[in-house]
């Protein structure tokens, strides 16, 4: 994460929870990230663009935005636009994202599978989890066949692997390891 993108997430963070609107400012932060990054990835180099003066930047998003998002979130965007520093919105979206769950003892896990998880999968999995870290779980099933079947589990800078593809690496390392 840069620097500028912890600093400026923060400080959204520290306004939103000062004024009790943290999930609020999340979800719209988030929903505008997802936009961003995948159905509008131009939005952010038009806002970045130069050859645009501060002042158009920030009435594209007045146009684009106005009346749509709280303000504090338009009013960040425009602080972002005119320091230049709206290629960083991503990192500050996470930064914010950080500080909420730290704040709210919420603990984001991602869990790799070969297939899908199904509901009852998922469900059974966050009460599991719930039980074991006593924090109220966001479980994200992420799709990866490499690993074969299985399932690896990654939070808080930790990682629990289970899966076929790390016991066969396991497997491999002992028999190149051993001495005949």
């Amino acid at each position: 994460m840069t620097e500028a993108g912890s600093v400026y997430g923060q400080a959204i963070y520290d306004l939103a929870a000062s004024e009790a609107l943290g999930k609020t400012i999340l979800d719209q932060l988030q929903i505008l990230d997802h936009c961003f990054s995948v159905e509008e990835p131009g939005f952010l180099k038009l806002l970045g663009t130069p050859s645009l003066s501060k002042q158009e930047r920030c009435q594209i998003l007045d146009d684009s935005l106005r009346g749509k998002v709280h303000p504090y979130v338009l009013n960040f965007l425009k602080i972002l636009t005119e320091k230049g520093y709206i290629r960083h919105f991503s990192q500050c979206v996470e930064a914010y994202r950080e500080r909420y769950y730290q704040d709210n003892d919420i603990l984001l896990v991602k869990a790799v599978t070969a297939v899908p998880l199904t509901m009852d999968q998922l469900k059974r999995l966050t009460r599991k989890l719930i039980g074991l870290t006593g924090k109220t779980i966001e479980l994200r099933n992420h799709v990866d066949p490499t690993v074969i079947g299985g399932i690896r589990l990654d939070y808080d800078g930790k990682r629990l692997d289970d899966t076929v593809s790390h016991r066969l690496e396991a497997v491999r390392t002992m028999l190149k390891n051993t001495v005949l």
